[in-house]
């Protein structure tokens, strides 16, 4: 078989040609990709650093001072743990009231630390609520309750939810029907899985991770 030497030559001389227009090509999109803000970022990745600014202290100061004593340390710790989430309808100290109370001898207490970040998701469900209703949070009426405080709550079940840090009983400036169709309804979309109870002054919502109906 015989090969035509003037067609490899001039086959050779094409794909040079080729290799030297992409090479101006890629030296052309570099030299475009490093004028632009995402090359920049493209070709010199840092790490984002977030810094959080100190939130405003909570006032204690209406709460009873012998829970308060109790506490200890925990109590300020708490605080900024729930300012941390960035809650847009819902503050720390709402959060926080719903737990300084009494039934007969025994009081209520903060829930162990171990258990903070498991009522993060329920918060957030609540704040969604708000901003769906158009209404402030008007009280936070039950939150986390010590396995002793929620023995003398009447009507509370042993297994309650509650004892879990996963349920929040809560009131708004419209009837807890309303917030309960309107918890259904995000629950329905796919915001969260978990029971919505509705009472004849407040609303139960917890994220247990099935959906149950009260």
């Amino acid at each position: 078989m015989l090969i035509d030497p003037s067609r490899g030559e001039s086959a050779h001389a094409a794909l040079q040609s080729r290799r030297g227009a992409l090479g101006t090509i890629g030296a052309g999109a570099l030299a475009l990709l490093a004028t632009t803000g995402t090359s920049s970022a493209f070709f010199s990745r840092k790490p984002k650093i977030s810094v959080l600014t100190p939130s405003a202290p909570v006032d204690f100061s209406e709460l009873p001072q012998d829970w308060v004593a109790h506490q200890g340390r925990e109590l300020k710790a708490y605080a900024e743990f729930l300012a941390s989430l960035r809650l847009q309808k819902l503050t720390p100290r709402q959060v926080i009231a719903s737990h300084a109370k009494q039934r007969g001898s025994v009081w209520n207490s903060l829930p162990p630390r171990n258990m903070w970040r498991q009522m993060a998701p329920t918060l957030r469900v609540i704040d969604r609520v708000s901003m769906q209703l158009g209404h402030p949070v008007k009280q936070i009426v039950s939150a986390y309750r010590a396995p002793a405080y929620n023995a003398r709550c009447p009507g509370a079940k042993s297994g309650s939810y509650h004892q879990a840090n996963v349920a929040v009983d809560v009131q708004f400036e419209v009837s807890p029907s309303t917030v309960a169709q309107t918890a259904r309804a995000l629950r329905s979309s796919g915001v969260f899985r978990g029971g919505v109870g509705r009472y004849p002054t407040f609303t139960h919502i917890d994220t247990r991770g099935q959906n149950v109906d009260w």
